[in-house]
C-alpha cells in the first residue's frame, strides 16, 4: 500500500502543532545520519534562522547517505518526549540540484490554489 501524498510543510513549520500521524512532505540538507539509531537530521535556512528536522529512517534503510545533499522526505509526524516532532520516513530521496526557492514558490502557489478552490466550493454550497 502506498503512503498518502502528504501535505507539504516547510522545515520551519514542523513543530508540535503538526498532528500526530499526519502524512507530510518536507525537505532539507542532510547534515547528519546515525545508522545505529536510525536517525537523520535535515537542516534548512529560512530568513536568518537555521531549522532542523529529525527523521526516523528505520523504514528506508539501508540507504546511501550523502551528507550535505538535499533530501525530500515523505512520512508521518510522530511526537516524542524530549525530542519534539520526528518524521517517520516512508520515502527519503536525494534531490541534489533541486531549485529550493522554486520549490518553495511552487508550494506557496499550491496552497493558494487549494485555499481558493476551498473558498469557491464553500461559496457554491451555501
Amino acid at each position: 500500500m502506498l503512503p498518502s501524498a502528504g501535505v507539504y510543510y516547510f522545515p520551519w513549520e514542523i513543530n508540535s502543532s503538526v498532528p500526530e500521524g499526519e502524512a507530510l512532505r518536507t525537505f532539507g540538507r542532510l547534515c547528519c545520519y546515525d545508522l545505529a539509531r536510525s536517525k537523520a537530521v535535515l537542516t534548512a535556512q529560512h530568513s536568518s534562522a537555521q531549522y532542523r528536522v529529525c527523521v526516523d529512517t528505520k523504514f528506508v534503510e539501508p540507504f546511501q547517505a550523502q551528507l550535505g545533499s538535499h533530501y525530500m522526505v515523505l512520512g508521518e509526524a510522530e511526537h516524542r518526549e524530549g525530542e519534539g516532532p520526528v518524521v517517520k520516513a516512508r520515502i527519503l530521496t536525494c534531490v541534489e540540484g533541486m531549485n529550493v526557492p522554486l520549490l518553495e514558490q511552487a508550494v506557496q502557489e499550491q496552497r493558494k490554489y487549494f485555499s481558493e478552490r476551498q473558498e469557491r466550493m464553500g461559496n457554491s454550497t451555501s
